[in-house]
């Protein structure tokens, strides 16, 4: 299929199944979608398995195979994603809360990572170097996926800043970290991620290159926006970013999720403070909630239909319900420890662990992460594992984490 029809057939479905998740499940709209999605697949499995004549489920496994999910979410889609997630996250919030974000985002990804793959290679006998891989994808919690569930759970402002602007940068180092263990674990004569040193200079120049060059076409775009009154032309400049900037932080090497975020955060912010009007402001805003809806419909509706790339057999399916508890142990320790190493420092709610635990939502970029992995023995049964945690995290997580936010944050929440 041309990418074309590709795109029309996604965007159908998307819009059909958040019409039936409208009118019958009445969910949330990407977990809904997601959840029709699923429906839709293990029905035509179903079907398939009843009548094999039909063939039915390898065709769609053909045209599954052929949108390259990885391909699609890591180089197109995300840019997008998270340029407008940090967008609507404000600096001036954002301050109040930096130093728990910060280590969650850094200590946390880092400890989530070994918790995860020491616990996947003992459950598994999987080699400890190949299991650390598996425990950097599994780490990060997916900006789209919590994002998603924020706008449904009206949480305290403050409580929100912490899950929202973790997850952002969680999610850029999370894929940095990925990118070193794969150098380390797969290595190639060319790779510049082999060995410690080299690992250790590919950390800092995705993680520190995609922060400063986000940050620089950042403040080149509010410097242009600043002279400039045309809220339609405005609203290109802002699309042109999002999309330039990423494919410019491929281009150069650097993390193009951490430049999406730093560039997102500085027009959301000064941009919007200081170089454009209230129409202007209004018409951005509203463009790209419009962008995140669309997208966040088209990834869940992508997430569902990905079982079909999944090989499933029953020793992936058990271990994938282990891990499920490993994951969440290893989030556990990545909010924990930073909250408790701050507590000398500040007062947090008693909320703020079990929430931020339990609102950690792994999502899309773990399945395309796995997606991407070099082919080897255990490639089949990583993704397996991660689709199971991944469609746990989305469903169970993403629907009980708003009434265990309110319940657990009746009380003032403090700072």
């Amino acid at each position: 299929m041309e990418l074309l029809q590709i795109a029309s057939l996604l965007i159908v479905l998307a819009a059909v199944f958040g019409a039936l998740n409208y009118w019958f499940l009445k969910l949330p709209s990407a977990i809904g979608i997601l959840i029709v999605a699923l429906i839709a697949s293990l029905s035509v499995m179903g079907l398939d398995w009843l009548w094999p004549a039909l063939g039915m489920a390898d065709q769609v496994r053909g045209v599954v195979t052929n949108i390259a999910f990885s391909e699609a979410l890591l180089e197109g889609m995300l840019g997008l994603l998270l340029f407008a997630g940090a967008l609507h996250v404000k600096l001036s919030d954002l301050r109040d809360q930096w130093r728990l974000v910060a280590l969650m985002a850094t200590i946390g990804v880092c400890l989530s990572t070994v918790i995860a793959g020491v616990g996947f290679s003992w459950l598994t006998g999987m080699p400890i170097l190949i299991a650390l891989v598996f425990g950097a994808l599994i780490s990060p919690t997916d900006p789209v996926a919590v994002l998603g569930v924020l706008r449904q759970a009206n949480l305290k402002k403050s409580m929100e800043t912490k899950i929202a602007g973790e997850s952002l940068f969680n999610d850029g180092v999370g894929y940095v970290v990925f990118l070193v263990l794969v150098g380390i674990a797969f290595p190639h004569g060319d790779s510049h991620g082999s060995g410690l040193a080299g690992a250790a200079q590919l950390f800092f120049q995705e993680a520190v290159g995609g922060a400063l060059l986000g940050i620089a076409l950042g403040y080149g775009t509010y410097k242009i926006m600043q002279r400039i009154d045309d809220f339609s032309l405005e609203v290109l400049i802002t699309l042109a970013l999002a999309f330039g900037g990423y494919s410019l932080a491929v281009f150069l090497h650097v993390s193009a999720p951490i430049m999406a975020v730093c560039a997102g955060l500085l027009i959301g912010d000064f941009g919007s403070k200081h170089a454009m009007s209230d129409q202007t402001q209004n018409y951005v805003d509203a463009f790209w909630k419009l962008i995140d809806e669309i997208l966040n419909a088209v990834l869940f509706l992508m997430i569902g239909f990905e079982v079909f790339a999944v090989t499933f057999s029953f020793e992936a399916v058990q271990a994938g319900l282990m891990t499920i508890v490993l994951a969440l142990i290893a989030r556990l320790a990545a909010v924990a420890v930073p909250v408790l190493l701050l507590r000398p420092f500040r007062e947090f709610s008693n909320g703020v662990i079990p929430i931020m635990t339990w609102g950690g939502l792994k999502g899309g970029i773990s399945v395309a992460l796995a997606l991407s992995l070099p082919e080897n023995e255990w490639k089949s049964f990583i993704l397996t594992t991660t689709y199971v945690v991944v469609i746990f995290s989305i469903i169970i997580q993403g629907l009980t984490v708003a009434p265990l936010a309110k319940r657990l944050g009746r009380e003032p929440e403090l700072m």
